[in-house]
């Protein structure tokens, strides 16, 4: 358990509670639906970027995204290359439509172009992956937390999810756009300190462009892979597909996103504001992958633990298997000595035999931090004796060839390895690994300021996300089936209720929740379980004005059990669930309505 100095206690406590109380100061007393949902179509276009980017910016971006790079370097940045193109398409399709419906919700539209069974089944896929979601971003800052303080993690929870009910319920839309102004304020201040830091840890001899160049010899720097294999998660191709879709999915049909660009001062203001997005959003993940590359250049230069959750360790050291895992830490002692010893060669000359020799050194490390996965599960549970043996057999065959040239075999059987564990490791440390290095080497007030980042980032994302979730309740669900219209005092109290009811059911969620391979692709995998089928009913809406309502009805129902099935059983990488749901639910429905030629067209 880390104790935190009185300055990291200040820095911290100051910056959420100012936030919390501007938020709820500036924007209390909204009387009308327009003002609680919509903030009174008052928001500017930099305000729209910034709150869209905040909305999609959780802990988990800053936890996961840093280990992501820490452990397999920058190719996840592909993953956003579809971005920028699904902006321009949202900005010339999407919100010009939005905004001439002068609609509240994104699905209010699908009624008006098929009927309200299809309306009320798209809010109901909402409300299913967004309301998982909004679990795990209220779940990711309580792990930070508990390993600070060694507080139970259902307390944090809890109070977290308080923490974000308060300023939701009083202020609504407005509210969690005021707030998010200042929290992507703290997260650039905080990440750009964090950065300047990192670089002053590693030895002073190592220039930006030597730490580059050791980053690069253990395949860190790899930002673009051009192939196309599928079993491959991140390549251009991906991001630039697969991406795309997920990426016009999200922010042309997600709530969560809609509502914040449907609060623009006009439609205008609505457009700069997500290309405004679009131009940021991928040099900002870059540089957070950047800042999670950097820490892995630093623990060239200093000792690294075996695994970043200390009490994972501690268990194993208090089992019968703490000789093995000590015996491992020695010999992973032995590779770091070597790995720094060639790391400052390497920036005193560039050698193509030293980067080999520090591939080879990472490589062996790999697979040190997967065995004492391994013996650390082994100690939690019984079971898996066998698996460790099998998979540990492996892997000292793997370490006792490294000096062979067969350097991409290796690197090949060391990620079918990887693959071959995953579904029975329930040790990942990634999460873990940039919260890990913040509280052991950065000076106090910067772990405040950083912790403030992080916590900001999940307040940002899980707000919008209970007030997107109440809002599609509220309107397209309750407001939408009531027998008798009700005035906008009973709307208004009835939408603060269900972001109260939102926010409670995503504490529970977040209660139950656990960590998976890795935190950002869980979320991301959620959402392209769903996305894909969505989009393909907004575009089939938008495009193809001869298919009907009860044909694209039944095809959604069909798809989503699909690609369900598709995911369960890993047909594909997950960012293609996204293109396979969308064309899928297309295609069908255009057969079903070409084989039911009589049900006459409604449009809007």
């Amino acid at each position: 358990m880390q104790v935190l100095n009185w300055v990291d206690w200040v820095v911290l406590l100051v910056t959420l509670l100012t936030i919390v109380g501007y938020g709820t100061w500036k924007t209390r007393g909204s009387k009308s639906v327009h003002d609680y949902v919509k903030g009174g179509n008052s928001t500017k276009w930099w305000t729209i970027g910034l709150s869209v980017m905040a909305t999609q910016a959780s802990a988990i971006t800053f936890l996961s995204t840093t280990g992501q790079a820490f452990s397999d370097g920058m190719g996840f940045v592909q993953f956003y290359f579809g971005l920028p193109i699904a902006m321009v398409i949202i900005c010339m399709v999407f919100i010009p439509l939005y905004h001439r419906l002068k609609v509240y919700t994104a699905y209010e539209f699908l009624e008006n172009r098929f009927d309200l069974k299809t309306r009320s089944l798209t809010a109901i896929l909402f409300l299913v992956q967004r309301g998982l979601a909004a679990g795990i971003t209220i779940f990711a800052p309580a792990i930070i937390l508990s390993v600070v303080l060694g507080w139970n993690i259902t307390y944090l929870n809890i109070i977290i999810g308080i923490l974000v009910i308060i300023y939701t319920v009083s202020g609504g839309t407005k509210a969690v756009t005021v707030t998010q102004k200042q929290q992507m304020f703290v997260i650039f201040i905080g990440m750009l300190a964090a950065l300047f830091i990192i670089l002053n840890l590693i030895p002073k001899d190592v220039s930006f462009t030597n730490a580059l160049d050791i980053a690069g010899a253990s395949g860190r720097m790899e930002v673009l892979d051009f192939s196309f294999d599928l079993e491959n998660r991140y390549t251009v191709w991906t991001g630039l597909i697969g991406g795309t879709f997920l990426m016009l999915s999200y922010f042309g049909t997600d709530q969560s996103q809609v509502q914040r660009y449907l609060s623009g001062k006009s439609m205008k203001e609505m457009q700069m504001g997500l290309l405004f997005n679009g131009l940021l959003k991928v040099p900002m993940q870059f540089f957070i992958l950047l800042v999670g590359v950097m820490v892995f250049v630093f623990y060239q230069f200093n000792p690294a633990p075996l695994n970043f959750i200390d009490s994972s360790t501690e268990k194993v050291l208090a089992s019968e298997y703490a000789q093995e895992y000590q015996t491992l830490q020695e010999k992973q002692h032995a590779v770091f000595k070597e790995k720094k010893a060639l790391s400052l060669q390497l920036a005193k000359a560039d050698n193509n035999a030293l980067k080999k020799d520090l591939w080879v050194l990472d490589s062996i490390e790999r697979a040190h931090r997967l065995e004492s996965k391994y013996l650390i599960k082994r100690a939690i549970d019984t079971s898996y004796a066998n698996t460790y043996d099998r998979l540990n057999n492996e892997l000292l065959a793997f370490e006792n060839n490294t000096n062979s040239e067969a350097y991409k075999e290796k690197e090949e059987a060391l990620k079918a390895l990887y693959k071959a564990s995953a579904k029975d490791t329930e040790t990942n440390d990634r999460d873990y690994m940039f919260i890990t290095f913040i509280l052991k080497n950065l000076p106090k007030g910067l772990i405040g300021l950083l912790l403030a980042v992080i916590l900001s980032a999940a307040m940002s994302s899980t707000a919008s996300e209970i007030n997107a979730l109440a809002t599609i309740t509220s309107i397209d669900l309750y407001g939408r089936n009531l027998k008798e219209q009700k005035d906008e005092k009973h709307m208004v109290k009835a939408t603060k209720l269900f972001t109260l009811l939102w926010g409670i059911i995503a504490i529970i969620i977040a209660c139950f929740a656990n960590l998976a391979e890795n935190l950002i692709q869980l979320v991301n995998i959620i959402g392209s379980i769903f996305y894909g089928n969505v989009l393909g009913i907004f575009l089939l809406a938008f495009f193809l004005k001869f298919v009907k309502a009860n044909a694209v009805f039944i095809s959604a129902l069909i798809t989503q059990g699909i690609v369900i099935i598709g995911w369960w059983f890993d047909w594909m990488p997950y960012l293609w669930l996204n293109l396979f749901g969308c064309i899928l639910v297309m295609a069908m429905a255009c057969l079903l309505q070409i084989i039911n030629k009589n049900e006459k067209p409604i449009t809007a």
